[in-house]
């Protein structure tokens, strides 16, 4: 039980440190959001992307105005 503990935190804070990320690369455009998600597995996109509408609203609200069709990088 500990190790799905340890996996699933380490997942997590590996998906908040891409969100940040990604938060960041919404000033450079979609094309840099979209290539940092394409490095990533679905989960991990999926992920960032729920993480990244938490954490920042504004910015978020920018990339989908951006990118309206952005649900079609999670596949």
């Amino acid at each position: 039980m500990d190790t799905e503990v340890e996996l699933g935190d380490s997942w997590w804070k590996r998906v908040k440190y891409y969100a940040q990320l990604a938060i960041e690369r919404v000033e450079n455009g979609v094309d840099a959001v979209k290539e940092l998600l394409s490095k990533l597995t679905s989960d991990e996109r999926c992920g960032v992307m729920l993480e990244f509408e938490d954490a920042s609203p504004d910015k978020f609200a920018q990339l989908l105005a951006d990118a309206p069709h952005w649900v079609e990088w999670m596949a």
